[in-house]
């Protein structure tokens, strides 16, 4: 399989397949740029729909962008936001409405319900406006359980709205002399269904992507992988151009998906994880190479050895599981910071394992 092994952005290139945390509302929880420096981290992604409510787009183009506003400079992905508009909207109308329109967003939760008209032009405003590396298309994502008429209804929207952000990404992209401009992903739906991935697919390829996203969810009913769809999506994406698999990320899924063809993947797995407790180790005698670590099980309490013997993250390199299991117990912010640590620096050894493979052939 023809699989392209690097990206060039407005920050830089990235080497492929890459790993991209979840910074939702600019921060990856718990650490800063030095640390995910550190770590090896090669991009974040943010969230839209979450910067335009807090602190708001505005602001953060008067600070120069979300790069400055960060103090990060290595590449970003803006996420459409759309996702979780929809979720919550198709959870509780109160939150909205979704419409050809776009997405009308209401945040119930807050004084005076603020709204936000998330449109497909107003979408890649609000992205360019970040200064974002990489944008993504508004998509209209189904639920899981959807039946055949609102696949058919989201497959028709995604396509719409993908020529509708194509359209103003060009109009923009002029108007504000960007050069060189930033790259804008098509993402594509269909839910479980083949024949509408492919009419998806079909739909949003003429148009002329950067590159082409997976939509929708990539597990299925019984919490595994959703392998077969996401392998038929990647064949319909161009080999010459990056196949993002969004939203996917367990070590082991991340391995699966690069032998189908993607080569960048977002989840907010790794940072969650170290927030509750749960450390990767690398481990050659498990079946997929690493294990799981429960770090507040009574075993750790007295274990001088760090979290794992092979890795060189600030965690590993000055602390043992018996200081982290402590700093757990007594709630001290350093352990969510040092676990946070360690994830991420697994995520980016791994990411660089899948690579060394490649290469070897």
């Amino acid at each position: 399989m023809t699989r392209i092994g690097s990206l060039e952005t407005r920050h830089g290139e990235l080497a492929l397949p890459v790993f991209f945390p979840d910074a939702t509302r600019a921060v990856v929880r718990t650490v800063d740029a030095a640390d995910l420096e550190a770590c090896g981290v090669p991009g974040l992604v943010v969230n839209t729909l979450h910067l335009t409510q807090s602190p708001g787009v505005g602001l953060i183009k008067s600070q120069g962008g979300v790069h400055a506003f960060m103090g990060w400079d290595r590449p970003v992905i803006t996420d459409s936001g759309g996702f979780q508009a929809m979720s919550m909207i198709r959870e509780n109308d109160r939150y909205g409405s979704i419409s050809d329109a776009g997405i009308s967003f209401v945040n119930a939760d807050a004084p005076r319900r603020k709204k936000l008209k998330l449109s497909p032009e107003k979408c890649i405003q609000i992205q360019l406006d970040l200064g974002a590396d990489i944008l993504i298309c508004l998509d209209d994502c189904p639920r899981p359980d959807a039946d055949a008429t609102e696949v058919a209804t989201s497959v028709r929207r995604t396509m719409a709205w993908a020529e509708r952000c194509k359209q103003e990404f060009e109009i923009q992209v002029a108007r504000r002399g960007l050069d060189p401009a930033p790259l804008l992903f098509g993402v594509i739906q269909g839910g479980y269904d083949c024949d509408s991935r492919k009419r998806c697919a079909d739909g949003l390829l003429p148009l002329g992507f950067d590159g082409y996203g997976f939509g929708g969810w990539p597990l299925n009913a019984e919490g595994g992988l959703a392998a077969d769809t996401l392998a038929y999506t990647a064949s319909l994406m161009p080999n010459h151009l990056p196949k993002y698999a969004l939203g996917v990320g367990s070590p082991e899924h991340l391995v699966r998906c690069r032998e189908m063809g993607y080569g960048i993947f977002d989840c907010v797995l790794p940072t969650r994880d170290a927030r509750h407790h749960r450390l990767y180790c690398t481990d050659p005698e498990q079946k997929d190479g690493y294990s799981y670590l429960y770090i507040l099980d009574d075993r750790h309490k007295r274990d001088p050895r760090p979290i794992s013997e092979t890795c060189d993250c600030l965690c590993c390199t000055r602390f043992s599981k018996s200081y982290l299991h402590h700093l757990f117990k007594i709630q001290d912010s350093l352990a969510l910071r040092l676990a946070t640590i360690h994830n991420l620096r697994f995520y980016s050894r791994w990411m660089d394992r899948i690579r060394e493979k490649e290469a070897e052939g």
